[in-house]
């Protein structure tokens, strides 16, 4: 009896595992059957392609094809493609070539024999827009993870208890180029992650599950562990931000390139580039068109495919003007934030320069108008300011008042102090017109330029454009942007750059484009160079002029010289040296310092402290043509 039992148990437990292989010799049947559907799919959808975009096929495949970045890709080249390549970011506007130059600049380095880059070395790109992760370490597209063996999908590994590393882009980056874009959208956690593997140039991974003396880990996950996962990579980081919005512990790991916004000129390169390519033509009054709507190469060329699908819509191989308007229209596209210079001079309009994004500046109108009030009754009204600014840091947000607002309260002091000009006499309206919000001193000097315009009714140099902040002792500060800046004022048609002294360079002594950069130090020489004092107009109510007549400064030192009772030229930091020349101005620097208690730091024109604001004499040389080379 016990055998039967012993029997029947046997056969209830064969038939069990008989069962069991069959339902998965099924289950594997059906996943073949379904793998097979799957693939028969996927070739059905390859074998389906579109039209490559034209965007696509505007692509630049070499350097030669990204325009407008002649400086920038000398520096990218400088950086990545010799002996010892750097890790790099590049600012600037989007759309003008960043990504482009990033993937052209690995091909160059391979070529070079110097560079330690191999034929082998890999081109990994990542946006750091999308570049999530978990915080537990479950998943990280860039640093890498550990799949421990708790989780779904750990196979054989997983059963036997095994933590499985999963590389990361740093790793698959290893001996090439690892290129972010929008790096500075990328998530604190990971920046400082990164900025570890940067410093080690490997990746070192954490499991609860790893355990060093397990001997059923297989040895080259030991030395993952151990050793780290290898990430001897160059970063090349892209980005839309200001530098001061990149945490400054990355900025300092790389060198900073900046790309700039691509010219009307460039624009109608690129536009004509694209219609070529899709075998178009196109009227030269539609590329003007794209000349004043689109900033950068991207927003050009969609402009461009839009209106090609319309011309072809309608049986035509050219596309028009107005097929060019209807898209700027229905996109609705803004112009171009550019301005000229004005096309005369004015009383109370002062032509600033403003930065309005990475390496982007442009050319600010700033107009005064002023009202005599009684004594010691005037106000000062500013618009088209921003009226205040917040800042946020980690774990923290700050609030402060307009520095822009600030920049006028400087000149007011200036004014009063040491220009014998007291604004409290006067209502005085300073306004940024064009509706873009203005922030930042660097509009100090083309403020107090326009207000003692506007005081004195002596017209402001319509081609001269200025830029720096102004201290309450009247000097000129240096300020960011400048490379921008100056651009921006040669495009605009200055044929005169006032720039801080602080921020002069050799290489701007020579003439860029017709435009002349002219280095300047305080308020005096600013009011010297940007003011028309030839074509004063006539004296305002309760506005006393100095006689306009040459000589009218140069009498006025000789007083300052008399007084000191030397035969020394008297030194005037508001003064500046007739001939110009570098010499010249060098000489002043050495001589000793010595005013008459009387005289003023800034004497400009300028009427005894208190009294009455008057324009400055023609003898400033301020008028007639730029030097032959701006003094340093």
């Amino acid at each position: 009896m016990l055998y039967i039992i012993q029997f029947i148990f046997a056969v209830i437990i064969g038939l069990y595992f008989w069962n069991l292989l069959r339902s998965q010799h099924g289950n594997r049947s059906a996943v073949d059957r379904e793998s097979r559907r799957e693939m028969e799919r996927l070739q059905e959808m390859r074998r389906v392609a579109l039209t490559e975009p034209l965007s696509e096929k505007t692509r630049p495949t070499s350097f030669d094809e990204i325009i407008g970045q002649k400086e920038g890709l000398k520096a990218l080249r400088a950086a990545l493609c010799g002996s010892n390549p750097q890790h790099v970011i590049i600012y600037g506007p989007p759309g003008v070539g960043k990504t482009a130059a990033a993937r052209l600049v690995l091909e160059e380095a391979k070529a070079n024999p110097h560079s330690p880059f191999k034929e082998s070395a890999k081109f990994i790109e990542i946006d750091a827009t999308t570049a999530r992760f978990d915080e537990r370490g479950i998943a990280d597209p860039l640093i890498g993870s550990v799949h421990d063996p708790i989780y779904q999908g750990a196979g054989p590994l997983g059963m036997a208890g095994i933590p499985q590393p999963k590389p990361g882009a740093v790793t698959k980056a290893h001996g090439g180029i690892l290129f972010i874009d929008e790096i500075g959208e990328l998530h604190p956690i990971q920046m400082n992650k990164l900025l570890k593997v940067l410093e080690d140039r490997k990746v070192f991974l954490e499991s609860a599950y790893y355990n060093p003396e397990d001997p059923n880990i297989p040895r080259h996950i030991h030395d993952i562990f151990q050793n780290g996962l290898p990430a001897d990579f160059r970063l090349v980081g892209a980005t839309t931000r200001m530098p001061q919005d990149i945490p400054p512990a990355i900025r300092s790991r790389c060198v900073e390139i900046f790309f700039r916004a691509l010219t009307p000129e460039e624009i109608d390169l690129i536009a004509r580039n694209a219609t070529r390519k899709i075998k178009f033509d196109i009227d030269d009054r539609a590329v003007e068109v794209i000349k004043r709507y689109a900033t950068n190469g991207r927003e050009a060329v969609n402009i461009i495919q839009i209106a090609a699908g319309i011309a072809q819509n309608d049986g035509r191989e050219t596309i028009s003007v107005e097929d060019i308007e209807w898209v700027v229209s229905s996109g609705q596209y803004n112009p171009r934030p550019e301005r000229r210079m004005p096309d005369r001079p004015q009383v109370g309009v002062a032509s600033g320069l403003a930065v309005f994004g990475p390496n982007m500046a442009m050319v600010i109108e700033i107009e005064v108008a002023t009202v005599r009030v009684a004594r010691g009754e005037g106000q000062v009204t500013v618009t088209g300011v921003i009226e205040e600014e917040e800042m946020g840091g980690t774990g923290h947000r700050v609030r402060r008042k307009s520095m822009a607002k600030g920049s006028v309260d400087n000149v007011i002091t200036v004014l009063r102090r040491y220009l014998g000009v007291d604004p409290r006499d006067y209502d005085i309206h300073i306004n940024f017109p064009g509706g873009v919000p203005v922030d930042g001193p660097s509009a100090g000097v083309a403020v107090a330029t326009a207000i003692y315009s506007a005081l004195t009714g002596v017209p402001v140099d319509n081609k001269v454009a200025m830029t720096g902040e102004l201290s309450i002792r009247g000097q000129v500060k240096p300020v960011g942007g400048i490379a921008a800046k100056i651009e921006a004022a040669r495009w605009a048609g200055a044929e005169r750059i006032l720039i801080p002294k602080e921020n002069w360079q050799e290489m701007m002594r020579k003439s860029q484009g017709g435009s002349y950069i002219i280095p300047v130090r305080n308020l005096g020489e600013v009011l010297r160079l940007a003011l028309l004092t030839d074509a004063v107009e006539e004296a305002r109510p309760g506005v006393r002029p100095l006689e306009v007549a040459a000589g009218g400064l140069r009498s006025a030192r000789r007083e300052h010289k008399a007084a000191q009772g030397s035969d020394r030229p008297a030194e005037d930091v508001g003064s500046v040296e007739e001939t110009g020349t570098a010499e010249d101005e060098e000489e002043a620097r050495e001589r000793p310092a010595r005013r008459p208690a009387a005289a003023s730091p800034l004497a400009a024109g300028g009427s005894p402290r208190g009294g009455r604001p008057t324009p400055l004499s023609p003898g400033s040389g301020s008028a007639g043509p730029p030097p032959a080379s701006p003094p340093s």
